[in-house]
């Protein structure tokens, strides 16, 4: 079987993260499963493309380019699918560092010719230097990491989480690019689910598609200070309920809420019961874990309710384009 070539795909948008986008590119050039490429993707915002293309003009294997489509994640991803040449497309956040078997054990998943996805375990770096008592692992997506609930191991699920995640080339072939008007634009609200939306689509294009994540290809993201606080807590909850929103509207309730029935129904309740034990054992934070999924839940279904009236209304859309690769 042929060597699969593997481009890796981090966009940014802020100067803000200098440090950590340098971090995340030399953290891909150290793999030991070497890729084929590294493309930043900058979205709109001249200054750091300028600084990043004088950065690495003579840096092989490294390349810079603009957003090519709206401003946000989505299309900042496809235009990082559209411009790279590998056989696989992995995805890396610009406030994160992968370890350094994370590209192999990628790999590995792909020796199975239906697997068309293979994401992997994503560690927080607090800011504070430790979680916040109150902050349940349970919602450990609300700072863009693996949570508890998710099986370990390497297994297959409905979708990969898009901070640290990889495509074979021909996934998007099939189902198309990520759906803009669903994930993050610049600084707006925290929205998210674009790579949800785009997985589930997969499996319809692609029913005998697997999709796997395999914990073992770790990287670590940084959480800064601001997200540590319930307030954030609070509105990416919200945010993520008006998300799923138009997942289900663009795939159906029954597929865009799967996972999501199984997570409020045992994981959740589990986590409370948790919280409660430990404040009668009178151990830091049990009470405010347990408030807080409670709260989470609320605010989720909030937004949830909110943004299916909206979309209902025709007050929220979003498209999905096919992608034009480059000649390979």
């Amino acid at each position: 079987m042929r060597t699969l070539d593997i481009s890796v795909v981090v966009c940014v948008y802020t100067e803000d993260r200098w440090e950590d986008i340098l971090a995340a590119v030399d953290s891909v050039r150290a793999q030991s499963r070497p890729a084929l490429e590294t493309l930043l993707v900058v979205d709109h915002n001249q200054a750091l493309l300028d600084r990043l293309s004088k950065e690495y003009k003579e840096t092989e294997g490294v390349r810079v380019l603009a957003n090519a489509g709206p401003r946000g994640l989505s299309a900042g991803r496809n235009t990082g699918i559209a411009a790279s040449y590998g056989d696989v497309i992995a995805f890396l956040d610009d406030d994160a560092v992968a370890e350094r078997d994370w590209l192999l054990h990628f790999a590995e998943g792909y020796e199975d010719p239906l697997v068309m996805a293979v994401g992997g375990r994503t560690m927080p770096i607090w800011a504070s230097g430790r979680r916040p008592a109150w902050f349940p692992e349970e919602f450990d997506w609300v700072v863009g990491c693996t949570y508890k609930g998710l099986p370990p191991g390497r297994v297959q699920v409905r979708n990969v989480l898009g901070g640290n995640a990889s495509f074979r080339r021909s996934a998007f072939d099939a189902a198309g690019g990520f759906a803009t008007g669903i994930g993050r634009d610049g600084d707006k609200r925290p929205l998210g689910c674009e790579e949800t939306e785009l997985c589930i689509r997969l499996t319809h294009a692609r029913p005998e598609a697997v999709l796997l994540i395999d914990d073992r290809a770790v990287i670590h993201h940084r959480v800064p200070e601001a997200r540590e606080h319930f307030a954030y807590f609070r509105t990416r909850t919200y945010a993520e309920g008006l998300s799923k929103a138009l997942v289900a509207r663009s795939v159906g309730a029954d597929k865009g809420l799967e996972s999501e029935r199984r997570y409020t129904t045992r994981v959740l309740p589990a986590g409370v019961a948790r919280g409660l034990r430990d404040m009668l054992l009178a151990r830091p934070g049990g009470a405010g874990r347990a408030a807080a999924i409670v709260a989470g839940v609320v605010t989720a279904a909030g937004g949830y309710v909110l943004g299916s009236v909206r979309a209902r209304r025709g007050g929220a859309t979003f498209s999905v384009v096919q992608i034009e690769g480059a000649e390979r």
